[in-house]
């Protein structure tokens, strides 16, 4: 039987973990895990959030046969050429899980091959795209009624990892989640305002557990420096008195952060922390992929946007994403773009995605120069009123699609395949 290809196409962390992953796995078990019949390849394109680990996880999924980075996509995308000049199959699928949806259509234009394109809230290209699989009806109401047969509901893709982190016994254990970014710009204010909040909140509740699941950009080390008053100014801002690392050797087993007060934070490495975060009660996080994420876990959360550094936002799409995170000139763009945004803007509480798929705030969004204790305040009247964390989290479920999302989107690219052998 003639040998198929299977590419696809993606760009962020949260979408090579939460989207790529379920979907190989779907694809092989639904096509028998034939090697000789069907090549899996992920070729990946930039992305602002991106932390430069795409690439390598993957290739670590066993059921990815190639993989290309995302420096290498433009030259793809213009001459149909990767860096070590793969070959390709007369016959193949182009699969979209993330990035800009023109993609697909030029490559598979160039490469002669069908198109399925995963969309959330918005699907473009209608006449130029084989097949559609949406999470939700919504994305297919402007569609002309000549192209309604291409599209198919499929559900939530990160639902996957929603119901493989459910599936597991969890203690009930009061934790809190603390997710303060994984660059720079975001951890200089994140690392001392989360760990300042989280002192204030265990002065009053002892028995809560804090943890810091690791970014896989981040080393033990860099992100400790944030929580020190000699490398980090914005330590002190925050009325913050520092923290240090306790290394597994010397905790018995786990990696800690101990601040002056004497509250011990656990440092979770394993990635993706799906199921770490499913048995979190609340989650203090930033704006970005973070929050898809555990909107999809239904975990209840609180983003955070301080402003006492007015450079540090730099994950806002499109342009201003770009211009932000330009060499050299990116830090006054970033200030910029942020005291415009902060002046002019008028729908706040729309930054986190479940507030933009809600199109109202469901989890709180708290902006401007944050003070530890009032945020502390907030985290505690949820925690002494548990109603209101399970309004949350019914909030969240109701806005997500269907569960089973990779199975039936495989379902649609094996019906691609079939067109061609037919």
């Amino acid at each position: 039987m003639t040998q198929v290809d299977i590419l696809i196409l993606s760009n962020g962390p949260g979408e090579v973990t939460t989207w790529v992953r379920p979907v190989v796995k779907a694809l092989r078990q639904q096509l028998d895990d034939n090697r000789a019949e069907v090549r899996i390849s992920v070729v990946l394109s930039p992305c602002t959030n991106a932390s430069g680990q795409e690439a390598a996880i993957a290739l670590s999924y066993p059921e990815v046969d190639r993989v290309q980075s995302a420096e290498h996509f433009w030259q793809f995308l213009l001459w149909g050429k990767t860096a070590e000049n793969w070959d390709w199959c007369d016959r193949g699928v182009v699969v979209f899980l993330g990035g800009d949806q023109i993609f697909p259509v030029v490559i598979g234009k160039k490469l002669g091959y069908r198109t399925v394109v995963y969309a959330e809230w918005d699907a473009r290209w209608h006449n130029l795209i084989d097949r559609f699989a949406i999470m939700k009806p919504q994305a297919a109401k402007k569609v002309s009624p000549k192209y309604a047969h291409k599209f198919t509901v499929v559900g939530d893709l990160m639902l996957e990892a929603a119901g493989e982190a459910n599936n597991h016994l969890q203690p009930k254990i009061e934790m809190i989640g603390i997710l303060p970014g994984s660059k720079a710009a975001k951890l200089t204010q994140g690392v001392p305002l989360t760990l300042a909040i989280a002192e204030h909140i265990h002065a009053k509740r002892p028995e809560t557990k804090f943890v810091i699941p690791v970014a896989p950009t981040l080393n033990l080390e860099t992100l400790v420096s944030f929580a020190d008053s000699q490398n980090n100014p914005f330590v002190q801002t925050f009325s913050f008195k520092g923290a240090a690392l306790i290394t597994p050797e010397e905790s018995g087993g786990k990696a800690l952060l101990k601040t002056a007060t004497g509250l011990t934070v656990e440092l979770w490495q394993e990635n993706p922390a799906y199921h770490l975060l499913s048995q979190c009660c609340i989650c203090l996080t930033t704006v970005g992929a973070n929050t898809a994420e555990l909107g999809a876990l239904g975990v209840p959360m609180i983003v955070l946007l301080p402003t006492q550094q007015m450079d540090s936002m730099r994950s806002w799409d499109g342009l201003p994403g770009l211009l932000a995170n330009l060499p050299g000139v990116g830090t006054s763009f970033a200030k910029v773009i942020n005291w415009i945004f902060l002046t002019l803007v008028t729908n706040k509480g729309l930054l986190a995605w479940p507030n933009i798929w809600a199109q109202e705030e469901i989890v709180p969004e708290i902006m401007g120069k944050l003070e530890p204790s009032a945020v502390g305040e907030m985290v505690l009247d949820f925690l002494e009123n548990p109603e209101k964390l399970a309004d949350i989290r019914a909030k969240l479920r109701n806005i997500r699609g269907e569960s089973g999302a990779a199975q039936k989107l495989a379902t649609l690219v094996r019906e691609e395949i079939d067109k061609l052998r037919s």
